[in-house]
């Protein structure tokens, strides 16, 4: 029952709102294989089990930007903003949604948060390794951590350039 859906697949699902990583209904609607109605039907039947930090709905501007970014129609879809759920509130969708496929997608989805929790202290190790021997080493090395700070920076794309034909050189 390990795969039963992919780490990958739930990740994807996986968005950064309000400085948090949380899930949206309609996505959790679909991996458990019920209607998204009636997941919100559930949570709203019990909503004292869903506090703020568990779960809240999205504002217009905060729907509209994630609408944009994956491209979604505005007529189709849902009327309503979305609820998206933490890992706290995706744990307790568990207790709310009694179906065995709802507890085996829940442990799928908490793995795919701690893995991600893991990947993200591995990254933030590594930076301060990188710091550290940057305070430690002395002048010769210098050169060395600018050469990767630049590689980390951005690319400066310079100063526009028109494109096409052009009438007036002079403009």
């Amino acid at each position: 029952m390990d795969d039963l859906i992919p780490l990958e697949r739930i990740a994807g699902h996986i968005h950064l709102l309000r400085g948090v990583k949380v899930m949206l209904d309609r996505d959790l609607a679909s991996l458990y294989g019920v209607p998204t109605k009636a997941l919100k039907q559930a949570v709203k039947r019990n909503i004292s089990r869903f506090p703020e930090d568990f779960m809240f709905v999205l504002e217009p501007e905060e729907w509209e930007r994630l609408r944009s970014q994956s491209v979604t129609s505005k007529r189709g879809g849902t009327r309503y903003a979305p609820m998206a759920f933490t890992e706290q509130g995706v744990a307790m969708l568990s207790s709310v949604l009694s179906s065995e496929r709802a507890i085996q997608v829940n442990i799928q989805i908490m793995r795919t948060f701690g893995q991600m929790r893991r990947m993200l202290a591995g990254y933030e190790e590594l930076r301060a390794r990188i710091q550290d021997m940057e305070a430690n080493y002395d002048e010769q090395f210098r050169i060395v951590f600018e050469a990767l700070r630049q590689l980390l920076e951005p690319p400066d794309p310079g100063p526009v350039r028109r494109m096409g034909f052009v009438t007036n050189p002079e403009d």
